[in-house]
């Protein structure tokens, strides 16, 4: 019984000094996590060749998170976004935040070399809609980005608004 007991309070002993040694588990390690990662630094917004804006982009909470600090001084227009890459359902989602009262959630992939966030379908104007942005041309230093929408459930696409981004120096 004595021997048995020693025996127990050695591997109770040895369970907790093994958990102590182990390094904790980061949560957000997969590949996937890493998709958005071309985005993160301080970026320069054009517009018809014009710089409109700024982008201020972070990874944040343990490298789980992906966020956006958008800034255009010249209209007061100013928005935040987080990202985060979603095991469960295998895509990213962002919520978008803005000084006018806007707020989106999107979900999507990145696949073919591009990141492609949907909005849910609504109706708009008696007509149901669906939007979507687009990271594309992916380089080091640069990348474009379009939002769009569709009235036929993706079938068609019109562009509504196209920036083109460009690393600070």
């Amino acid at each position: 019984m004595k021997a048995a007991f020693f025996l127990v309070l050695l591997l109770i002993t040895f369970n907790v000094a093994e958990a102590q040694n182990t390094p904790p588990r980061k949560p957000c390690m997969a590949p996937e996590c890493s998709q958005f990662d071309f985005w993160l630094g301080e970026w320069d917004l054009t517009h018809s060749d014009t710089v409109h804006a700024s982008n201020h982009v972070t990874r944040e909470m343990d490298g789980c998170l992906t966020h956006e600090h958008f800034d255009d001084p010249s209209t007061n227009y100013r928005g935040e976004s987080w990202s985060m890459y979603n095991p469960m359902i295998k895509k990213w989602q962002q919520t978008w935040v803005d000084n006018r009262g806007g707020y989106i959630a999107l979900a999507g992939v990145f696949e073919n070399g591009e990141m492609a966030l949907y909005t849910e379908p609504f109706t708009l104007n008696g007509k149901r809609t669906v939007n979507r942005m687009v990271y594309y041309n992916i380089k080091k230093d640069s990348f474009d980005w379009r939002w769009e929408g569709s009235a036929d459930e993706g079938k068609t696409w019109k562009q509504n608004w196209l920036i083109h981004y460009n690393r600070k120096k």
